[in-house]
C-alpha cells in the first residue's frame, strides 16, 4: 500500500501547511470568481465551468463568440490561475484527508481508502493541468473537436474525484465524532 504523502511531516509542519493552503484558496478563489464575473452570460451561464463542460465543439465555439475581449482576457487569467490553484486545493484537500488516516485504525479499511483519495486528489490536478491545457489551445484559436472532449472528459474525472474526497472528509470526520461521543458520553 502507497504511503501517505504527508506521513512524514511533523504535527506542526501539517498545521502550518493545513493554515497556508487554507488562507491560500480562499484567496485564489476570490481572484477567480473575480475573473469568472466577465465570463457568464445568456450562452455562458456558470462562466468558466460551462466552458469545462461544453464537450461539443460547436458550443465552444459559441461560448467563446460570446465573450468579448475583456472576457476572454478574464477566461486566459483564471486557466493561468487554476494551475496554482490546482495545487493549493490538491494540497488542502489532501491534507484533511491525511488528518482523517490518522486518526484512523492502522491498515484499516476507512484509512487504506483514505491514502487512496489523497493519491487521488493529487490524480484530479493532474487532470485539472490536461483540461487547462485543453481550454488553453481552445482559447488560443485552435478549435478543434479533440480539445473540447479532452477539456470536458478531464474535468468530469477531475469533479469525479474531488467530489469522491470531499465526500471522504464528511464520512470521516463524521466517523471521528461519532467515535469521539462514544468513548465520552458511553
Amino acid at each position: 500500500m502507497l504511503p501517505s504523502p504527508f506521513s512524514k511531516l511533523s504535527l506542526t509542519s501539517e498545521k502550518k501547511r493545513t493554515i497556508i493552503s487554507l488562507l491560500l484558496l480562499i484567496a485564489i478563489i476570490g481572484l477567480m470568481r473575480y475573473f469568472d464575473a466577465p465570463l457568464k452570460n445568456e450562452i455562458c451561464q456558470k462562466g468558466i465551468v460551462s466552458f469545462e463542460l461544453a464537450k461539443d465543439l460547436a458550443v465552444t465555439k459559441n461560448i467563446i463568440n460570446s465573450w468579448d475581449e475583456k472576457a476572454k482576457l478574464s477566461a486566459y487569467s483564471s486557466l493561468i490561475l487554476d494551475f496554482l490553484f490546482l495545487m493549493v486545493y490538491a494540497t488542502f484537500i489532501g491534507l484533511l484527508i491525511h488528518k482523517i488516516v490518522k486518526r484512523m485504525k492502522e491498515n484499516s479499511f476507512v484509512s487504506k481508502i483514505g491514502v487512496l483519495f489523497i493519491w487521488g486528489v493529487f490524480l484530479a490536478a493532474l487532470f485539472d493541468v490536461i483540461e487547462n491545457i485543453a481550454l488553453l489551445n481552445l482559447l488560443s484559436g485552435n478549435l478543434n473537436q479533440v480539445w473540447s472532449s479532452a477539456a470536458y472528459y478531464f474535468a468530469v474525472l477531475k469533479f469525479a474525484l474531488i467530489f469522491g474526497c470531499i465526500v471522504y472528509i464528511l464520512i470521516g470526520w463524521l466517523l471521528i465524532l461519532i467515535s469521539n461521543f462514544k468513548l465520552k458520553y458511553l
